[in-house]
């Protein structure tokens, strides 16, 4: 069978979304390259680059059936999984980075600035959580005490994210507010 040297936008996606090996040799032969470039501007480094071009084709490749025609262009909806692969790339190597290995650590070291000397009037945040409202209790406790996620502690709650997320804002901003209360209150005494 010969291959084909272009395509419509329409026959590319019927040839992506049955997993025509034709289709994806052709698209990345033909925006391999520009997704390249966005990445590249996005993490720096060429191998990295390299690495996470791979992971964007192998997303589009395994994700091909989620896309909607009515909701953009192909170009568009594989500019943002490179994009968004490039962004989490970043994020993840930015998370690596900033873990301190305790063991590698000398008496010497550690300064008076290094340790934590908390006040007796915060000792027990647990206590201070309670002072709360009940949903932004419940909540502060899911998501810093237990370890969920805004969006675990979503699916669980079966709330909107949205409404996760805001009422842990606000709730960070009260407690902000009782702290500071205490810490004025501990000043003056």
């Amino acid at each position: 069978m010969l291959k084909k040297s272009t395509y419509t936008q329409p026959e590319l996606i019927l040839l992506l979304q049955s997993n025509s090996r034709e289709g994806f040799e052709y698209l990345y032969d033909n925006y391999s390259p520009a997704l390249y470039g966005i990445i590249l501007k996005i993490v720096k480094d060429e191998e990295r680059a390299a690495d996470v071009l791979q992971d964007t084709f192998l997303k589009i490749w395994k994700n091909m059936t989620a896309y909607n025609v009515e909701k953009g262009t192909l170009f568009t909806w594989i500019l943002n999984i490179a994009r968004n692969t490039a962004i989490d790339r970043l994020r993840t190597e930015v998370k690596t980075s900033n873990v301190v290995n305790l063991e590698n650590i000398t008496d010497s070291q550690l300064t008076n600035v290094s340790i934590f000397n908390p006040s007796p009037g915060l000792m027990d945040i647990r206590e201070i959580v309670e002072l709360l409202m009940p949903e932004r209790k419940l909540l502060v406790d899911m998501v810093y005490f237990q370890g969920y996620t805004h969006e675990e502690a979503s699916e669980k709650l079966n709330l909107p994210l949205g409404t996760v997320k805001s009422r842990i804002r606000k709730a960070l901003q009260e407690l902000r507010h009782i702290f500071s209360m205490q810490n004025s209150t501990l000043q003056l005494a």
